[in-house]
Parts: C-alpha cells; sequence; structure tokens
C-alpha cells in the first residue's frame, strides 16, 4: 500500500503561535527568571552590595534559575545533561535576556528603589511591577519566536 498521499502526523509539531501559547511560555520563563532576580537582589541589598553588583547577581542568577527550570523538564524526558543544557540555551536565552533588560531598568529607574531596603514598600513595589513590565514586553518576542520555530517552539517536544 502506498502511503505518500496520507498526511504526515508529527507528534512533535510546534505549538501554534497564539497569544496564549505565547503568554503560558514566558510565564514558564519568567518564573525562573524572577526566582533569580528576586533572589539576588535580596542578597545584594541584604549585603549591602553596590546597585551594579546586585543587578549583574540578579541577572546571573536569573539564567541560571531560568535555564534550570527549563531543563529539569527536558532532564525528565529522558534527554543527556549534555543536550538538555542546548535545549535550554536554545529555548529561553533570547526570552531571558529580553526579561532582564526590561526588569533590572525598571528597577533602577524607579527614583531610590534600589537603595530603599529590603523592609520598604518601594523596593518590593519596584521588584513586582519590573517583573509585570518583563512580561508584558517579552510576550511578543516569544510569540513572534514560536511562530518561527525557535524560543519556547524548541522546548514543546519534549512536554508531556
Amino acid at each position: 500500500m502506498d502511503h505518500s498521499d496520507q498526511p504526515a502526523t508529527d507528534h512533535h509539531a510546534p505549538p501554534t503561535a497564539t497569544w496564549t501559547v505565547a503568554a503560558q511560555a514566558t510565564l514558564h520563563c519568567l518564573t525562573g527568571c524572577a526566582i533569580g532576580e528576586v533572589l539576588g537582589m535580596v542578597i545584594g541589598t541584604a549585603a549591602g552590595l553596590s546597585n551594579f553588583t546586585t543587578v549583574v547577581l540578579s541577572v546571573v542568577l536569573a539564567f541560571v534559575f531560568g535555564y534550570g527550570l527549563t531543563m529539569r523538564g527536558v532532564l525528565r524526558a529522558g534527554v543527556g545533561f549534555r543536550d538538555a543544557l542546548k535545549v535550554a540555551l536554545a529555548a529561553d536565552t533570547v526570552s531571558i535576556a529580553v526579561m532582564e533588560v526590561m526588569d533590572n531598568a525598571v528597577v533602577v529607574l524607579v527614583p531610590g528603589a534600589m537603595d530603599a531596603g529590603l523592609t520598604s514598600w518601594l523596593f518590593w513595589a519596584s521588584l513586582a511591577g519590573s517583573l509585570v513590565v518583563a512580561f508584558v514586553v517579552t510576550t511578543p518576542v516569544n510569540k513572534w519566536l514560536i511562530s518561527r520555530g525557535k524560543g519556547h517552539a524548541v522546548v514543546h517536544q519534549y512536554h508531556h
């Protein structure tokens, strides 16, 4: 029997680039970024580090936690560590970078936020607001990436 006229069934087709899919991808990425970002800001502020050092620490931790959360799911799918790292780098680098530029810009630009201290509403409000701004700006970026089979679309085949 000739199957050439049969439609191919690809169980790992990339997701359709809807706003819902883009928002879900952004929330997934934002989770890791937020953990690292908040942890870096808290550590840097509590330790009395300079604003620059605090921002660098936050960015590094955001990438570590962002990649780590993606790798966790890919590793669970049975992929080896090295390949899981490659998937995470391909899936999350642009999204995390955009988020980090946005959320750190907001926190740095809010007058007094970086120097407000851990008990200040200004510190926490600016940090929360920065994550909202990062989500809003990054969602269209992720939609664009997914529509081209990049970004979160790279991870889609490992979701169960």
